[in-house]
């Protein structure tokens, strides 16, 4: 298509709401168009570099086994009662109630429906393990939205969800994810550093953030300098063994937010020890509470005296709004 035949409205002024450089340029560039707080319409070169990042995010799920489907923005308030996460969420949820007074919310994340649909479908031991992903719009009421699209109300997100037999299965799932968010940051030329974290709402026993570094971020981060130097898209990961290796080194290698790092007890000579600023651009958790869910509330005829583990094992948060975006 010829350049005069785009809809490509750029503009030389810098809007006065915008903070940082990549705001400023996203807007002047023609990207996106903020429509209210938090909220962006996609203009057709934004949209397009968008679509490209969610077809590099998507063929690194389903080089790790993830099956991509697609779950509804709205959901029943019932499942979220369910789970006890309803009233826990606070104000970031966005409840909504229908013509016939059913209480609905726009989804800011998943698992409550995922499982609900696992349930319901997988009634034996054979059908796992099973990795489920999908690529949807979120929407989390923010207190102070702002920085563009990296810190927006309504926002792209993939969440993926592992559901396993017993923990020495969903740590390998967890293993996959683990590499799969390093290869699709590397993929867009960026440098993602897991760090140790809490896991919030999701819930969860092991976590990781994936941070950016970034002049822009809201995160102090101590890392080893060696992170630097890693080349994570030629790193051997191509079974289990390999990948756990990996993870392992990895995780070994020292790197921390502020709310982790202790300069008392840090083993990194002072030398070695890098500070930065960082953002979060993913997350990965396990296992989860929403193994008492899954196994409560479905019989998994499995062979085994433990438990069907349900994985968030990547409500991983790889969003646009972090990849320059959270």
């Amino acid at each position: 298509m010829r350049v005069t035949q785009f809809f490509l409205p750029t503009s030389k002024e810098t809007p006065a709401e915008a903070q940082i450089v990549s705001h400023r340029l996203m807007l002047r560039a023609g990207l996106v168009r903020q429509q209210s707080a938090g909220i962006y319409a996609w203009l057709p070169l934004g949209f397009r570099v968008l679509k490209k990042i969610e077809q590099i995010v998507r063929e690194e799920q389903n080089a790790a086994g993830a099956l991509e489907m697609l779950m509804p923005t709205i959901q029943s308030a019932e499942l979220w009662r369910e789970s006890g996460r309803y009233d826990d969420y606070g104000k970031e949820m966005l409840r909504i109630t229908d013509r016939h007074e059913r209480e609905l919310l726009y989804g800011p994340t998943n698992e409550e429906m995922i499982t609900d649909i696992v349930r319901h479908y997988v009634k034996s031991y054979r059908a796992l393990p099973l990795n489920l992903y999908h690529i949807q719009w979120k929407f989390r009421d923010e207190v102070r939205p702002r920085f563009g699209v990296m810190r927006g109300r309504e926002f792209l997100m993939k969440d993926a969800y592992s559901f396993d037999l017993d923990f020495e299965s969903a740590r390998r799932a967890y293993n996959k994810m683990f590499v799969a968010y390093l290869r699709t940051y590397a993929r867009m030329g960026l440098k993602a550093i897991p760090m140790r974290a809490d896991s919030g709402a999701i819930g969860g026993d092991l976590s990781h953030e994936f941070i950016i570094l970034a002049e822009t971020g809201e995160s102090a981060v101590f890392c080893h300098r060696d992170w630097l130097k890693l080349d994570l898209l030629n790193e051997q990961a191509a079974n289990d063994a390999e990948r756990a290796a990996l993870v392992e080194r990895l995780t070994g290698l020292y790197a921390a937010t502020d709310e982790k790092h202790d300069a008392a007890t840090c083993p990194v000579p002072a030398d070695q020890l890098m500070t930065a600023r960082g953002i979060e651009v993913g997350l990965t958790t396990w296992p989860s509470r929403w193994a008492a869910t899954a196994s409560a509330s479905a019989d998994w005829s499995a062979p085994s005296s433990r438990p069907a583990t349900t994985t968030p094992a990547s409500s991983g948060r790889s969003r646009w709004r972090r990849s320059t975006s959270r």
